[in-house]
């Protein structure tokens, strides 16, 4: 499931919970893909590390001076190191 996430701190920090996807970018956090949550234990570790992050992401929201919007930066080009 990886570690916990730093929302808002970074560029860098992906986390997989089952089939889901958190990326964590320093103007927003992108959740996408695919999670089953079943009746087992499997099931409550996938919905407790969700919910840790999602709770992460509140307090850090939470506790900031908002605009009403943002604009989303775009990613930019990096020059491949290995060519």
């Amino acid at each position: 499931m990886g570690d916990s996430l730093r929302p808002f701190q970074n560029e860098s920090e992906v986390l997989q919970i089952g089939k889901l996807t958190i990326e964590n970018r320093t103007d927003r956090i992108a959740i996408y893909g695919n999670l089953e949550v079943t009746r087992d234990k499997a099931g409550q570790a996938f919905v407790n590390a969700l919910k840790t992050v999602i709770d992460a992401t509140v307090e850090a929201l939470n506790g900031e001076d908002l605009p009403e919007h943002i604009t989303l930066k775009t990613p930019s080009a990096t020059k491949n190191p290995f060519k």
